[in-house]
């Protein structure tokens, strides 16, 4: 599937290369099936937390809407704030989530069909309109939803770790400097975030040894 898009980053990066070779086979699979209020929320959710609290906050929330794969923007009206809370929501986060809610009802946030027609760069400034969306919540969205090849989430803490770890350095690297050396990656810099990822992965897998 990213067959193309390993060979590439294979012959641009000597260091991504070995990684390439010990991870194997980049495992990316977009679910486009989600709508943008289902991605952008399981986002919020992923927000400074690892992914099995997220996840864990996520099932709390899908089992207060019986009978539902997942809770469409108008079901949060019938769902108070406490119940939120209990999920596991902050706070700040069942405000970016009601937020989000609104304006996918009100038409600032696409439909799915309309967002996949729009580029990466409107798709970002459309929606961090919404409360509690940032950048980096909607290169999730671009990623692992709408399946787009280049797109480099300098911010995350993950990719920045993965690339500390992977060229030795001791401080964490600015997303100026990730940007910079990520040019070398285009156009599938999805994929090489995808990899240093998995660069923190093999590392603990390592310690824990």
């Amino acid at each position: 599937m990213h067959s193309a898009a390993e060979a590439h980053l294979r012959r641009v990066d000597r260091k991504l290369a070995k990684v390439i070779g010990q991870a194997g086979p980049c495992g990316l699979k977009p679910d486009g099936r989600r709508t943008p209020f289902q991605a952008l929320v399981r986002a919020v959710a992923h927000q400074q937390l690892n992914g099995t609290a997220a996840d864990t906050i996520l099932r709390r929330f899908i089992a207060l809407f019986p009978g539902r794969r997942f809770p469409g923007p108008e079901d949060l009206d019938g769902v108070g704030d406490d119940a939120l809370r209990g999920a596991g929501f902050s706070r700040s986060k069942i405000a970016a989530i009601r937020d989000i809610a609104a304006k996918c009802r009100s038409g600032v946030i696409p439909t799915l069909r309309v967002i996949r027609g729009l580029g990466d760069d409107e798709i970002v400034e459309r929606l961090t309109e919404a409360r509690g969306v940032g950048r980096w919540t909607v290169e999730m969205l671009l990623m692992f939803t709408l399946g787009r090849p280049d797109v480099l989430p300098a911010d995350d803490f993950g990719v920045r770790q993965g690339f500390r770890l992977l060229h030795g350095l001791d401080e964490m690297p600015k997303p100026s400097v990730l940007r910079e050396h990520g040019e070398r990656w285009r156009p599938h810099r999805t994929v090489a975030a995808w990899y240093l990822w998995r660069v923190v992965d093999l590392s603990r897998a390592k310690t824990a040894k």
